[in-house]
Order: structure tokens, then sequence, then C-alpha cells
């Protein structure tokens, strides 16, 4: 049998069961699936190096599907092969094509869209948020390059998900880092959800924009396996060659391949069930016998497995202290005053962290001179583990998810505002089980004079909603971090590290002074009580902790006894927690410098579920801010200053 007349069997094989697997599950997008059945035969059955038996072995050619709701192909392709499945590495077993009908099923490791958590390892990343893809599949190609892989990856995107501006964050980041191992194939098949896609996403229209980015376009059809064949060939040729131009495949598709019926619009996401189905299946049938004459079977392909991974350790070892590092760089004078920024003791943390491990590597995106990450970039053998993204948030928090599937430990670094414009990146990473760890600086209101559009006041109460369910290792699905002085900073960097799991640190603009030394210990889910009391308890994150200390010198001069708990970390011990409260009457203020739903919230939360009686009174940011000269200002002006605090405690306890 010919290579064209296998694939064209294998892709209407492909079809048939995503149209089976589609209508037994009630939903999905067969029609998606059929459209990119040919470029997935070729890919999985012949063009990839890789191994159905070890579908996420490290040197393993990846396909990103950033298309995701066409997964039904994807899924067919590896019941064919028989790929192993499931959640526990040690204990796979093969994926049958009886199997596909269990598609959607809450106990299923075929999810409605990829996802490599619910047991389907062949994906690096869940995807299916679309416009995400591209960026993980340029994480990898990274990835792959410092580890000196000679690996291929592939991305599938659609062309209605072209629109989204990720894509074009991600195209340009690929002609920019001339990352020639990755594959970004646009499948041109005419339609979006409610109608055609745009003339802008037409595959002419997007071929002139790639070749204007400077890609090497192969505009294909992409139901003809012999001109599928030649691009993919044509990419494995300059693959790795640093002075070849990346390459992008334009392919030319029909949604729903194969089956006229259920071909246009109105068929999206609407799998043909009963005569609807019985006439797309005949009609698969008609066109198997038009191109071929048999089923292909697994046989009539050549899978190349990868190359052998290296053995490698890349454990992180001991870093010094921020005093020993300071004084080490010569910044002993600066110790000296007592004072430093949060981010800078960040920007320290991370150069000691590159140096302890080489699965460290640091993402900025074209702020690295104020988030200090440039402290890593700038140290010369750490360089070529720095990523500058420039003003790509969104493709800087996806590649980041793809530097953790290729085990990475990625520290992704912007002001905390623009942290803001990934949202929708992060929670997939949370989805994909990334080892991702965000750091927002410059937040909250003392960043002061550059005014609310560069703090950042909502970003504690997503990322508390983060916290409040459990990742796929049963841990929170993100700990948010708000070190208050530079050695709580340097430290809770150092344990981001050492965790497995996503967290998010905020932190500062201003200098402030040390409250602690290193040998203070910082763990995730702690906090630190530095003042006891009996009174009342004031609990306080970040830049607000020196104003709450401030505050308690000047409660003891009025004869009320205050306990001031630094709440660095959301979640927090809670029983802890409600036991210092319990010791102090039940009274409780929380102070923080965002809107509300951060630490007020909860607390709140933990004091309900506790039954025990308390009152409970939330200090954060209730009004729009605006500029102000310095920190003080600004903290003045959100009543959230040391005074506003002795004013809400005298209030609460009715002192005079």
């Amino acid at each position: 049998m010919s290579f064209e007349a296998a694939v064209h069997a294998q892709a209407i094989e492909l079809g048939r069961l995503s149209l089976e697997m589609c209508a037994e599950a009630g939903s999905g997008h067969p029609t998606s699936a059929m459209s990119i059945s040919h470029m997935v035969t070729v890919l999985m059955f012949h063009n990839m190096r890789w191994s159905p038996d070890y579908p996420d072995y490290p040197t393993s050619d990846r396909l990103v599907l950033s298309e995701g709701h066409a997964v039904p192909a994807v899924y067919a392709a590896a019941a064919k092969l028989g790929v192993m499945v499931g959640t526990d590495p040690e204990n796979r077993e093969r994926l049958s094509v009886e199997a596909l009908m269990s598609l959607r099923q809450a106990d299923s490791v075929l999810d409605g869209h990829p996802n490599p958590e619910v047991g389907f390892p062949y994906f690096d990343a869940a995807t299916g948020s679309l416009g995400q893809g591209l960026s993980v599949a340029a994480g990898l190609g990274e990835a792959a390059r410092l580890d000196a892989f000679d690996k291929r990856i592939f991305c599938i995107i659609g062309d209605g998900e072209a629109r989204e501006g990720q894509v074009t964050e991600a195209l340009d980041y690929i002609i920019d880092r001339k990352l020639n191992n990755v594959l970004a194939i646009f499948n041109c098949n005419g339609y979006g959800q409610a109608d055609r896609v745009s003339d802008q996403q037409s595959p002419d229209r997007l071929n002139s924009k790639l070749e204007a980015s400077g890609f090497d376009v192969r505009v294909i059809d992409g139901h003809d396996p012999a001109q599928i064949k030649q691009a993919f060939d044509a990419f494995a040729d300059i693959s790795g060659d640093e002075s070849a131009k990346p390459m992008a495949v334009v392919a030319k598709t029909v949604k729903g391949w194969g089956a006229p019926s259920i071909q246009g619009g109105g068929w999206h996401g609407k799998p043909p069930t009963g005569d609807a189905l019985r006439k797309a299946t005949e009609e698969l049938d008609d066109r198997r016998v038009e191109l071929t004459s048999s089923l292909a079977s697994t046989d009539a392909f050549t899978i190349q497995p990868p190359m052998d991974a290296p053995a490698r350790e890349m454990n992180i070892g001991d870093i010094p202290s921020l005093s020993a590092l300071m004084r080490q760089l010569d910044m002993e004078s600066l110790l000296a005053t007592g004072r430093l920024a949060t981010r800078k003791a960040y920007g320290l943390a991370l150069r000691a962290l590159g140096e302890a491990s080489e699965r460290v590597v640091v993402l900025d995106a074209d702020v690295s001179n104020s988030t200090f990450s440039e402290t890593f970039s700038k140290q010369g053998d750490l360089a070529d583990r720095f990523f500058e993204c420039k003003i790509g948030e969104q493709n800087m928090m996806s590649m980041g998810v793809g530097f953790s599937a290729a085990q990475r430990i990625p520290f992704c670094s912007t002001f905390a505002k623009f942290v803001t414009r990934a949202y929708d990146q992060i929670e997939m990473a949370m989805y994909s089980g990334a080892n991702l760890k965000i750091v927002g600086s410059h937040a909250g209101i003392s960043l002061a004079a550059d005014g609310p559009s560069q703090m950042s006041l909502p970003d504690v109460s997503w990322f508390r909603s983060l916290s409040t369910v459990k990742d796929h290792r049963g841990n929170p699905g993100c700990y948010i971090l708000q070190p208050a002085d530079a050695f709580a900073a340097y430290a809770l960097t150092q344990v981001m590290a050492d965790y497995e799991g996503m967290c998010y640190m905020r932190t500062l603009r201003p200098e402030t002074e040390f409250l602690y030394t290193e040998h203070q210990l910082f763990n995730l889910g702690g906090f630190e009580v530095l003042n006891e009391g009996r009174d009342i308890v004031l609990c306080a994150a970040g830049f607000l902790v020196h104003e709450a200390n401030k505050a308690v010198d000047r409660l003891d001069e009025m004869g009320i006894s205050a306990t001031l708990i630094d709440l660095y970390s959301l979640p927090f011990d809670k029983d802890k927690l409600m036991d210092i409260v319990g010791a102090n009457g039940g009274y409780v203020i929380s102070i923080e410098d965002n809107f509300g739903g951060g630490i007020g919230s909860a607390i709140a939360d933990a004091l309900v579920e506790s039954g025990d009686g308390f009152t409970l009174e939330q200090m954060h940011v209730r009004r729009i801010p605006k500029s102000a000269r310095t920190p003080e200002e600004v903290v003045k002006m959100c009543g959230l200053s040391a005074d506003d605090i002795v004013a809400r405690v005298a209030a609460m306890l009715q002192v005079a």
C-alpha cells in the first residue's frame, strides 16, 4: 500500500472514531477533529520521533494541540497506536479503541479538551482556552535548546483562534529567538463556532502575515498526504539549524472532511447522531473506497523512537544567606542601612538559586530592571537561562508551562498589575499541573507616584480563589506570598523553588526596613507573630505590616495590648491562627493594601468554620487611589495608615 493511501485510510478511520466517540459522549467537536485527521496521522504515525510506550519521554518530539476542541482525532490515533495512559507513571495501561467510548466521562482519561493531569501524558499542557498552545510550544522549544535535545515541537492552531493576541505574541517571540525547532501549523478550515472566520484569518492573509513576520511559510492542502509529509520533512531538515528561518505551515482543510452532510456551519460542537451519524459514516466509507482499497493498519507506518535521555541530577542545593550574598557582592553598605526593597531581595535570591540549580529559569516581560530579575540575567553563567519575553505577559506565562513540562522551574516576573492580563493563562497552568512561580513587583498602593494604572489591587482576591481548591497533587491550587521585608522575600523565593506547585509572590517598590534576620524560617502556609498581646489581633501582610507595627507601639501607649501577625501566606494554618484569636478575646482586624476578598476574607472563612465567637473588621483599599508623592501619603489616602489602624482598634474595643 502506498504512503498516500495508508494516510488516507488511517485519517478516515480517525474521522469515523471521532464521530462515534462524540456521539456516544453526546458532545464534542468531531468535525474539527476530521479537519486535522490527515495531519495528525502523518505526525503521530510517521514524522514524530516518540514512543507510544513512553508518551512523555523527555527527548520525544511533542505535539501541542492549541485547537484543543479537535482532540478526538488525537485520542483516536492514540488508541490505534496503543498509547500508555493513566495518572500513575508506574501503573499505566494501553488505550484501546473500545476505551474511546468513555470520552468525557467523569472517570475517563479522555477529557473534553487536552489535559495531561487526568491521565493522558501524551500532552504537556491543558489547552482549549484558545490562543495559548503556541506559547507552550515556545517554552518547550527553549527548554529543548537548553537541554541540547534534538527535539521538534509541533503546534496545531485553529484559523479562528489565530485572531487571539497571544498567538501574535508567540509568533513574535519565535522570530525574535529564531526558535526553529517549533512548527506553527495553522488549520484553516474556514469556520469558527458561529460563522465563517474573518478574511483576516484566511489562508492567503495568514500566509502574508507570517511571511511579513519573517517565517518560511508552506501553504499546503491539509488533506494531501504528500504535501503534508513534504512540509513536515522540510521542518525536520531545518530544525536546530540556527541559520534557518523558523517555519510555519498554513494548511487548507475542510471541517468535517470526508462527510459532506456535516460540513459547513451549524456543526461546531454538535456531533451527529442517529440517521445523521449513519449518513456521515457512510460518506466516509465512500471516501475510503475512492481513495484506497483497504484500511491501513499501524504496521503501514514506522515510528522513529526518540534519542536516549541522559541521566541528570538537577536538584536545588543550599544557597547562601541574604547577608552573606550581599557581602559577597560588595553590597555591605546597603545591608548596613537596614532597609532593602523586597523586589531587590527577590533578584538576589534568583541569582543564588540559579547558581544552585540548573533547573531554575527566569522569564520577564520587559521590566527586568524593575522586577530585579536582571540580577539573574546579568550574571554571565546564568544569562542563557534568562528569557526576555518583551511586553507579552500572556505568552510569558504559557511559556512557563512549557518549561515546567520540560522539568524546569520557571520564575515569571513582571509588574503585579500586568500579571492580571494573564489570569486565564495562569488558571490553565494550574489545570496543567505546572510548577509555575509567578512574581509580581510594584504590588499594592505603596507604589504611590505612578497611580492606580500601575498598582495591583484585585490580584490577592483572584489568586486567593485558586488557593481554595486542591490541585492534582492534593495541595492548594496556588500559594499567595506577601513578604514584608527583604529577608522574608529572599527566603520565600527559595521556598517557592523547593515546592512542586504554583505560587504567586507580591514584591514591593519601596525600600522597607528589616523585620527579620536570615535565621528566621518561612514556610508555605505559615505566618509570623511579631508581637504577642492579649486584647486584639492585627493580621497584616506586605507593606502594611510596617504600618501595623507602628500602630502596635501607639496602642501600647494607650494601654491596649495588640498581637501583630505577619500573615505572609495564603492559605495559612487556620487552627494556629484561631488559637491566637481566641487568646485575644476574639477580636481581629485584617489590614491589606489591595481590594477586598483577600486575607480578610480568608480570615473570615476560618473564623466561621471554627464556630467560635469573634468580631472581625477588614481594612483594605475601599476607594480608587490616585498618585501621591510617597507611599505614606497614598496609605493615608486609603485609610490604612498607623493612625487609621489605631482609630479602628479603639472603636472596636470602645476605648476613648
